[in-house]
């Protein structure tokens, strides 16, 4: 169980939650929603224990499973299957099991005869933590994840960010922790992990909080909502389902407004009669109480919400290029033993709109990456075209610089625009006042995309490379960025799992990994979409 008692949280001198209490318990299946930057993040974090409030106290009983955003993994060298055993302590034991397995097979005389008895103490440790019954179900979480048992036997450096992420999915729901922490789960996720996950969900015995901008898994599974009021700076609670949830909103709004209204006109009565009453000296003190009511009948009011504030956003006019901005010839990938790719050659056109499609692993991330300039390929080489200016929009958010400010990341990007002019936009992308001072490394995921494409917008590209641009983003959002893309006049390469996005930029191509097969795009692709 998890406790919150007069929560307060702050991102910098900006009130994200204040004096929230409440309780998560096993069976409480909740979800936290509320526009990006509204604090849902910070709060998990805080929950799980690697983030102090500003005020209140937290406590827990019991284990807590959390998902961050935007995992990180100490050791890369760790197998991925070792990486999942080791969210119950197994990774440990069958390592030592196989090293006294190999005394056993070489070592003679006393060797041979300790390693056979620490082997035998290990396995009994190993089956009373679940054993060769536990490993097997870390085998099927994580093939249901989309990671087969080629991939497990592989170190963490050589799996994709997609990958890697699915890993520590993974990790978490085979913790069998009370609580679980879930933020974005379904980030890098395809359509059939997906649905595996929301029936794992609509079954965990324990409880969960999940932020997820996936309607379908929310409606799904939950049967609480913790809704975050960023113009309140509060948590409203509802004890029910999704649909349930949003009759219920909608009803509560209307209601406020319409008590709004009724003490406003009351108000309005009361103070018009009290001017009149102001002009006779003998009814000034009948004045001031009639005053005094009309400010008490509003005070007691709820607040109304306002509607959230969306960022506005428009791709930038691209820059004068010439035919071919962009050339790739012959690139290939492999890590170790491992081949990605091979032999992918591409042409991008101006203005065209190409699509790369593949399934998870198949190294659609890599091959943005090398047009972008990021990762070099092992053969084969990118050719840049008269005018090229490329921006990239990286899944993991990696052309950020997580130590410096939101506005020190804008300034980089665009060192040639004034201030006032970078402030301007950020605002735009709602970072104002203090918030461009904050640290890039703080931002939720959804701050992050932002600021991101906040650097696109003064970048004035003429190509293009977008990794998944529409993850972390409220719905509101999201319509922003496939707005953008519908009406961007420069050349557009996109990975996506999302169907929407693809809609709105109407490709003209397709590149079909790992074989770097190029057809021109047609619905028959559609429903590789969600599935890549």
């Amino acid at each position: 169980m998890i406790s919150a008692n007069a929560l307060e949280l702050r991102a910098g001198a900006r009130i994200l939650i204040e004096s929230a209490s409440f309780r998560i318990a096993p069976g409480d299946r909740i979800g936290l929603v509320g526009r990006n930057g509204a604090g849902k993040t910070t709060l998990t974090k805080v929950l799980a224990g690697e983030g102090l409030p500003a005020g209140g106290t937290v406590t827990s009983s019991g284990e807590v499973g959390y998902l961050p955003q935007d995992p990180r993994t100490g050791d890369l060298d760790v197998l991925a299957r070792d990486r999942i055993l080791s969210a119950r302590g197994l990774d440990t034991v069958l390592k030592k099991m196989r090293e006294n397995e190999e005394r056993m097979a070489n070592g003679k005389g006393a060797t041979r005869d300790n390693a056979m008895k620490k082997y035998a103490r290990l396995e009994t440790e190993f089956l009373t933590k679940g054993g060769y019954a536990a490993e097997a179900e870390a085998a099927t979480i994580a093939a249901a994840l989309g990671l087969p048992d080629r991939i497990l036997g592989q170190p963490l450096h050589t799996l994709s960010g997609g990958q890697r992420r699915r890993v520590e999915l993974a990790r978490i729901l085979f913790s069998d922790a009370d609580i679980l922490l879930l933020d974005e789960p379904t980030n890098h996720l395809d359509a059939d992990s997906i649905a595996w996950l929301r029936d794992f969900l609509k079954t965990y015995k324990g409880g969960f909080i999940v932020i997820s901008h996936d309607v379908d898994l929310v409606e799904t599974v939950v049967n609480k909502v913790f809704y975050l009021d960023a113009n309140r700076s509060a948590i409203d609670i509802y004890n029910m389902g999704w649909k349930q949830y949003q009759q219920q909103r909608e009803d509560d709004e209307k209601r406020r407004k319409r008590e709004r209204a009724n003490a406003e006109k009351k108000a309005a009565t009361l103070n018009s009669q009290a001017d009149k009453m102001r002009a006779k000296a003998t009814k000034t003190v009948a004045a001031q109480n009639m005053a005094r009511r009309a400010e008490k009948l509003l005070s007691g009011l709820e607040q109304v919400r306002q509607s959230d504030k969306v960022a506005k956003l428009r791709f930038p006019d691209p820059a004068p290029c010439g035919k071919t901005p962009l050339t790739a010839e012959g690139l290939s990938k492999s890590y170790g033993s491992l081949e990605i790719f091979t032999d992918v050659g591409l042409a991008i056109d101006r203005g065209s709109r190409v699509v790369i499609l593949g399934l998870n692993g198949a190294g659609k991330t890599t091959l943005l990456r090398m047009l972008a300039g990021v990762e070099q390929p092992d053969t084969g080489e990118v050719i840049p075209g008269h005018g090229l200016k490329i921006g990239y929009y990286a899944q993991e958010h990696e052309t950020l610089d997580p130590e410096r400010t939101v506005l020190e990341n804008m300034r980089s990007a665009a060192p040639d625009t004034d201030l006032v002019q970078i402030r301007k936009i950020l605002g735009s992308f709602l970072f104002s006042g203090d918030d461009v001072d904050k640290p890039a490394g703080v931002l939720s995921g959804g701050e992050k995309t932002r600021l991101a494409l906040a650097s696109l917008v003064v970048s004035s590209a003429n190509v293009l490379l977008l990794d998944e641009p529409t993850n972390n983003l409220d719905p509101a959002s999201r319509e922003e960025i496939l707005g953008a893309l519908r009406t961007f006049t420069g050349a557009v390469v996109l990975v996506t799992h999302d169907e929407g996005a693809v809609d709105a930029l109407q490709p003209e191509r397709i590149i079909l990994l790992p074989d770097g097969v190029e057809d021109l795009w047609s619905p028959a692709y559609h429903d590789l979409v969600s599935l890549a």
